[in-house]
């Protein structure tokens, strides 16, 4: 099966992180095509791939899906490794997940991913600084104490939820010991860190991102 995921800048794109992430984590091989974003002519090289003209989507024989979720929903129906095998913990991380790929939107607008800076912010909203404990009670509420990630073993919720640690740690956000420990297990992960190392050699920009 011939897969191609077609994914933004690694440096900014955590929607393209995320099933990136994924595909890697459930040993589905797959190649990669990376369109720079904001650059005359990404939205024309988009549209020919979906008619939201976003980032990522995933290439197979059947059909192009777009949407972080929807392709890691797709891996997650080739490989079992990628949600928890326990049927409550699984709608657990699915409600998680859910809740990342939806919300956030304060935090997501006032800390965009970007893996070649780190500052500390100091003008963050009332609203960026409860999208920050919302996300600290919700990985309190899902860690049972087995394995290091969210439940137990690696899965979708923790790819969700790597592009975050980033943001956590470019701007210096203060965490809780439970948290911090999390996010240095996320951004210590091996094949996250290949992702990062290969953002960190981009030469190139977003104006919009």
């Amino acid at each position: 099966m011939s897969l191609v995921l077609h994914i933004g800048n690694k440096r900014l794109s955590s929607w393209s992180m995320r099933p990136w992430l994924a595909l890697k984590k459930a040993g589905i091989d797959f190649q990669e095509h990376l369109i720079p974003l904001d650059r005359d002519g990404t939205r024309e090289q988009l549209l020919d791939l979906s008619p939201v003209a976003t980032v990522p989507v995933l290439e197979t024989p059947d059909g192009n899906i777009w949407d972080s979720l929807a392709i890691c929903e797709w891996a997650a129906e080739h490989s079992s490794a990628l949600w928890p095998a326990d049927t409550a913990r699984r709608a657990q991380a699915r409600a998680v997940t859910a809740s990342m790929h939806s919300g956030f939107a304060a935090l997501r607008g006032e800390l965009p991913m970007d893996l070649q800076r780190r500052f500390a912010a100091t003008d963050m909203s009332v609203a960026c600084w409860r999208d920050i404990e919302t996300v600290q009670a919700l990985w309190a509420q899902s860690k049972t104490g087995e394995g290091n990630f969210l439940f137990g073993d690696w899965s979708i919720a923790d790819a969700f939820f790597t592009p975050v640690a980033t943001r956590f740690e470019t701007y210096q956000v203060p965490l809780s010991t439970s948290a911090q420990t999390y996010v240095e297990t996320l951004l210590g992960d091996p094949v996250y860190k290949d992702w990062k190392a290969a953002a960190l050699l981009e030469s190139w920009d977003a104006p919009g991102h």
